[in-house]
């Protein structure tokens, strides 16, 4: 797969938007940032790191031709790539907190923005967006943040790391998004934090109930049980588990 290298950029994710506005034939390619000034959330939130100690990259993966109610296959194989390069790199304790956070030692090292450019009611290409915190140590204020360094003390060549993230992620994506969304998430749920375990949730009223995470869903919604024995499903920015 082809590489860009920029030295700063407000988003990856928007660069390659660009490109594909400018091309839409364009091949798989991946774009990596030195600096990246405005790095995308889920939701909007913002993705901030210290300039030239992690990896923050985008991949795009063209003419996938796949039905838009499939989207969240493109997010759990993206997720479930990650998990694989880093499960390489002998990355302790790696887990998916849903929808596609890459935990180590219960702690953030990894976040995955996926962007589906569409064609009719078709997805036509997505662009998948990571950033994984590889040699940074300092994370003032984010008690749950974490890198790579900071799990095994050791410091990683991004070259490499790249290399490693973007085959895994290709290989993950292009070989398993014809499969059944079931068997999908079946693999999914192998890596998933917390389910089958109690855990407390909160809702964006400020809220707290506890309850256990039973399942996810073909559209990628989280199911939870709670106490009343019922079963809720909830999208994205819905629900935040605590831990």
């Amino acid at each position: 797969m082809r590489s860009i290298k920029v030295l700063a950029t407000d988003s990856t994710n928007t660069f390659l938007r660009d490109l594909f506005r400018e091309n839409s034939a364009i091949e798989n390619c991946c774009v990596i940032a030195n600096k990246q000034t405005a790095g995308k959330g889920q939701m909007g939130s913002t993705w901030i790191t210290e300039e030239g100690k992690n990896l923050t990259c985008s991949i795009l993966l063209n003419d996938l031709s796949l039905p838009l109610d499939q989207q969240f296959k493109v997010s759990a194989l993206a997720a479930i790539g990650v998990l694989k390069a880093l499960s390489k790199l002998n990355i302790p304790k790696l887990n998916l907190k849903w929808p596609n956070d890459i935990l180590a030692e219960q702690q953030k090292i990894c976040g995955i923005l996926i962007e589906n450019i569409l064609q009719g009611d078709a997805i036509k290409a997505s662009i998948i967006g990571i950033g994984l915190n590889v040699n940074q140590t300092n994370f003032s204020g984010l008690a749950q943040a974490s890198s790579l360094k900071l799990q095994t003390g050791i410091d990683y060549d991004l070259d490499y790391l790249l290399k490693t993230v973007v085959e895994e992620v290709e290989k993950e994506v292009l070989s398993a998004i014809k499969l059944p969304i079931e068997e999908i998430i079946k693999r999914y749920k192998t890596y998933l934090f917390r389910l089958e375990k109690p855990s407390m949730f909160e809702f964006p009223d400020g809220k707290q109930e506890p309850g256990i995470i039973k399942n996810i869903s073909k559209q990628g919604h989280l199911e939870v049980m709670f106490e009343d024995a019922v079963l809720k499903s909830f999208e994205v920015k819905e629900v935040k588990m605590l831990y």
